[in-house]
């Protein structure tokens, strides 16, 4: 963003997905279960994890443009794909103790977003996954109680970089304006273009939003040059310096 820095900073919203929660971690959880689920059905694991991922890649793309399309109903029709009929109740609660059991918090991202919290900061979720996977996963670390909003494509229709997520977002953020505001994510065209569209500070953590500055000029944490990335951090603990909140 051009311009000077505002004197404060009022709001952090944060992705979930590569920014709060490890991708790895996520994945993993998908093959602990995918390998479960095909001993049961006499499957072979590797060719019912290919199956499941281009199935639920498949569901994803075959949103228009930016619709969304829930991860729920994905779900549904990868492991239906796996076993003609099954019933949900017959891999979801299985599916769903394995992905809590391998689910990983980012390195000091739990200990941030308390630190943030505990100093006043507005705090908000923008991220493209459905509504009750965000608050199982901010519950399971024990942060949910931090965000004061939780926007998802769910409960929008919509996923970024559609200006109507980040809408939303500061909608319900009582009068916290976007130029105070920091979005810090890991997708470039997602995240760092539809937060700067939206008119908020962008943080590039991760991800392909950290990939397409490599090269770009640095002055302590600000990006220079980059129209779509205003600062870079690579440990959530940098934020606490980013935003200034003392020790």
């Amino acid at each position: 963003m051009s311009g000077d820095l505002p004197p404060e900073w009022d709001a952090v919203f944060y992705d979930i997905g590569g920014v709060i929660v490890n991708l790895p971690s996520i994945r993993g959880g998908y093959a602990n279960y995918l390998r479960e689920f095909a001993a049961e059905h006499d499957l072979d694991p590797d060719a019912a994890l290919q199956t499941w991922r281009e199935t639920l890649g498949t569901h994803f793309k075959s949103a228009e443009g930016t619709e969304y399309r829930t991860a729920s109903e994905g779900y549904r029709q990868a492991f239906r794909a796996l076993v003609d009929g099954i019933e949900e109740e017959d891999w979801r609660p299985g599916f769903e103790r394995a992905t809590r059991e391998a689910l990983a918090p980012e390195a000091n991202a739990v200990a941030t977003i308390e630190r943030l919290d505990t100093a006043g900061f507005y705090l908000g979720i923008v991220s493209d996954i459905d509504t009750w996977e965000a608050h199982r996963m901010l519950d399971q670390f024990g942060i949910e109680h931090a965000f004061d909003g939780i926007t998802t494509s769910e409960a929008v229709g919509y996923k970024k970089p559609d200006e109507r997520m980040f809408e939303h977002a500061l909608s319900q953020a009582n009068g916290v304006a976007a130029e105070r505001s920091l979005m810090i994510g890991d997708r470039y065209d997602h995240d760092m273009r539809g937060g700067k569209a939206a008119g908020l500070w962008t943080v590039a953590y991760g991800g392909t939003a950290a990939e397409e500055i490599e090269d770009t000029e640095r002055d302590g944490y600000r990006v220079v040059g980059d129209e779509a990335v205003d600062f870079h951090v690579e440990d959530h603990a940098e934020l606490v310096d980013l935003v200034g909140v003392g020790e």
